[in-house]
């Protein structure tokens, strides 16, 4: 899904406000020169800023298109560095990192207390970064005419398995007596977790479910069938809002406002990466991108469609991270 924005533009602006700001009498070959003299002085040369190296990381599909966008736009700024990420899910992601086969896992929701566990048998000290914040969406097709507005009871009553075939009719007697179609991300996924927790109170999904770890397959699923409900990360939706309707939940609509305020409660949600501390200490080109994500993770954020933090939270994560190195 490549709905970012592209923000590294400042040096181009730089440059043309700094010949602008010469006037008439001024060169482009004196501009030239005085700015290599300052770089001469101050040891800021793009060779000394040059990193390499290889970064891999995996985990949640809903964090992926802000680590996507930042990924493609790290590779302008740092071309010798590497960086791979996959996308098994929150669970899956906290296995290979677990393993040792990653240098950072990307979260949908906080670690379990069973994966610390099994990150301190194996060695690994790690760091909790945020990077955003989601709301996660309960949504229906366009073509439902009769939803608009449920509870955490209503959700309830339609995704915890009870042994009967659900009909829109049996949560709201105005509904139609047609069965529910319902989409879901797979078990591996940090919201399945999420939703698994808040909503359903740890009982057991429906198992009439399609479950998939590619967000982008419950988007189709539910495009192609009014009967169909799902729910994913705010940025799927947003993605998709010409065909698909949020549902509002308990009166309240997920937006940027809403979801930052809280008041999308309980649904909101904050999005994470994990970070092997020795890889940061040995892997020059790890911290490099760690530190690109950080500052540049708000911008990246709502430019595909979640919530920026607040300054400050990013600025703690810098703090944090500058004493890792």
């Amino acid at each position: 899904m490549k709905s970012w924005k592209y923000f590294m533009l400042t040096t181009m602006v730089g440059s043309a406000l700094a010949l602008a700001a010469c006037g008439d009498n001024t060169t482009k070959d004196e501009v030239e020169n005085e700015t290599k003299s300052e770089e001469a002085s101050t040891g800021d040369t793009k060779d000394e800023a040059v990193v390499e190296g290889k970064v891999s990381g995996d985990g949640s599909s809903t964090v992926a298109p802000i680590m996507e966008a930042l990924v493609e736009e790290y590779a302008g700024v740092q071309e010798k560095v590497q960086v791979t990420v996959g996308v098994s899910g929150t669970g899956g992601g906290f296995e290979k990192f677990i393993a040792g086969t990653t240098d950072f896992s990307n979260a949908s929701r906080p670690i379990k207390d069973e994966e610390k566990e099994k990150l301190a048998a194996a060695g690994i000290d790690y760091t909790e970064f945020k990077l955003a914040n989601d709301g996660l969406t309960v949504v229906v097709s366009k073509d439902n005419d009769w939803i608009e507005d449920v509870t955490i009871e209503d959700l309830k009553k339609m995704w915890i398995e009870d042994g009967t075939t659900k009909k829109w009719s049996d949560i709201n007697p105005d509904w139609p007596a047609e069965e529910i179609i319902f989409y879901s991300p797979g078990t591996d996924s940090g919201t399945y977790d999420y939703f698994d927790e808040v909503v359903l109170d740890e009982a057991d999904l429906v198992k009439a479910a399609t479950l998939s770890e590619d967000d982008n397959v419950l988007v189709q699923g539910v495009q192609a069938d009014k009967n169909a409900i799902g729910f994913f990360g705010y940025a799927y939706y947003l993605a998709n809002q010409d065909t698909l309707k949020a549902v509002k939940i308990n009166g309240v609509e997920p937006t940027n406002e809403t979801i930052e305020s809280g008041e999308y409660s309980p649904l909101s949600r904050p999005l994470f990466t994990y970070v092997s501390n020795k890889a940061l200490a040995e892997n020059a080109a790890l911290y490099d991108f760690m530190k690109y994500s950080l500052e540049n993770a708000g911008d990246m954020a709502e430019a595909v469609g979640y919530v920026r933090l607040p300054d400050a939270d990013y600025e703690e994560g810098l703090s944090t991270l500058e004493g890792l190195k």
